[in-house]
């Protein structure tokens, strides 16, 4: 479903952005801006007028006090990995991609603090500071690919998140853009900051709406020596998923506890030509489970603790990584797993969050309204956070926007959340698709007050308007 939207952008607003960025960064062509069209939201696309590419704050600056006198649409875009429609140019206009803003500015390592623009791949990030012995644990799926600001703009996770938290936890001070084309910094560059009110975990997990991040400061923390991995196999998927929250009351934190259902191991197994992950007709799911730390003999014997806890829910034989190999084989099945099982045609994926506890409640009541809706759905995720990916397939039925039976069961099963003190995103956002449930999760005070705040930042509603909730 590809559409277009025509707004009140001239010809003479284009070359004003020329005049601004250069006349090769700015894109106007219908077959250009197609691969702006869409991000990993399930099919949906939703053609820009025009694709600006800028270098520099100033420049973002400029354009934006253009739009907001002229009332112009703006989404911001960064690596189009996003699984919300975050950066779904639905409204037309302007779209801002950060593709230039890709420099590490500074790492510094008696602070253990690094300076980046929003462009930069996580991955390339991460492996940079490695080089130095430090560690920025927030990592996605897609951290091979997506920008380090949409992760900002998500407040993203990932399976590090269980033990490290989430890029909230990260962010010290960010350089923003406000939609009037003011410049600011948000915070300060240290630990502890008790000054006014906290700007900048109110730009974390905004989705682009109140601001454009240009510059990022982040916390940084040494690099572990050694991590262990293991795979559990379940004969039953509520069995694995009550052992998730038995390992922690037993006292283990893991570094990554991810939890994977066999129909998408077996999609996901075949795509990438892997048989690191055993799969067999009596498992019904496995727990990627990893430790890490600087001592090994501790790791060791966690390992064995948790081993022998598994055992008292009806875990199969494990298997132990030896190498770096194979827990490498075992990652890559894993971050894989989203793009197969899409491929394989569960285009709808929802991102709820349980309280840990609660998690095989979840499962069960997923795959009740699967039954009840007429759907199937496929369960992976982040276990040892309570974070469950459901991704559903629903025949004639690629996109859950608009359609009255999605939003049906969908509704339904974000009411479920609700019930089990969950919420409806973990780490994905609401972006376009899901700001239809915000009532489940929100009164009108509450709603309110968001379109409040809203409102003071981008008082013309012009970016990322649409996205969240409506004005």
């Amino acid at each position: 479903m590809e559409i277009a939207v025509k707004t009140n952008l001239t010809s003479q607003h284009i070359e004003s952005f020329k005049k601004i960025v250069g006349e090769s960064f700015v894109v106007a062509d219908e077959e250009s801006m197609e691969k702006y069209s869409h991000d990993e939201t399930e099919t949906l696309r939703f053609l820009p007028e025009v694709v600006i590419k800028p270098r520099t704050a100033e420049e973002i600056g400029s354009i934006m006090k253009i739009c907001n006198r002229d009332r112009i649409p703006v989404t911001p875009r960064g690596a189009g990995t996003g699984l919300s429609g975050g950066a779904l140019p639905h409204l037309g206009g302007v779209l801002l991609s950060m593709e230039r803003m890709n420099t590490i500015l500074k790492i510094d390592e008696k602070n253990l603090q690094v300076t980046t623009e929003p462009g930069v791949i996580t991955e390339v990030l991460q492996n940079a500071v490695k080089e130095k012995g430090l560690f920025y644990p927030p990592d996605p799926s897609s951290r091979g690919s997506c920008f380090i600001g949409g992760n900002i703009a998500a407040n993203s996770g990932g399976p590090k998140a269980v033990k490290y938290g989430v890029v909230k936890d990260y962010v010290l001070n960010l350089e923003v853009v406000l939609p009037t084309g003011e410049i600011i910094w948000t915070g300060a560059n240290v630990l502890k900051n008790s000054t006014g009110y906290n700007l900048t975990q109110l730009m974390v997990g905004s989705e682009g709406t109140l601001g454009i991040v240009t510059k990022i400061v982040l916390k940084l923390i040494p690099l572990p020596k050694y991590d262990l991995l293991m795979l559990v196999p379940f004969a039953s998927l509520e069995k694995a998923s009550e052992a998730v929250s038995a390992i922690f009351r037993a006292g283990f934190v893991p570094s990554g506890l991810e939890l994977v259902e066999i129909d998408a191991l077996k999609i996901t197994s075949k795509m990438v030509d892997s048989f690191a992950v055993p799969i067999t007709d009596d498992i019904a799911a496995h727990l990627i489970i990893e430790v890490d730390g600087n001592n090994m003999e501790v790791l060791m014997s966690d390992m064995e603790q948790i081993a022998g806890l598994m055992g008292e829910f009806e875990g199969g034989e494990i298997f132990f990584a030896d190498d770096a190999q194979q827990k490498a084989e075992l990652w890559k099945v894993r971050r894989r797993t989203a793009e197969a099982v899409k491929l394989a045609g569960y285009t709808i994926e929802e991102d709820t969050v349980v309280p840990r506890a609660a998690l095989p409640a979840l499962i069960k009541g997923v795959k009740e309204l699967g039954r009840q809706y007429n759907f199937h759905a496929v369960c992976y995720g982040h276990a040892g956070d309570g974070n469950l990916h459901i991704r559903i397939k629903k025949e004639g039925t690629s996109d859950s926007l608009g359609d009255p039976e999605m939003t049906k069961s969908l509704r339904a099963l974000f009411e479920l959340v609700k019930e089990l003190g969950g919420t409806i995103s973990g780490e994905h956002g609401v972006g376009l698709i899901q700001k239809g449930f915000m009532d489940i999760m929100f009164d009108q005070t509450q709603l309110q007050l968001m379109r409040g705040i809203k409102k003071v930042f981008d008082p013309n509603n012009i970016l990322n308007a649409g996205k969240v909730f409506d004005a």
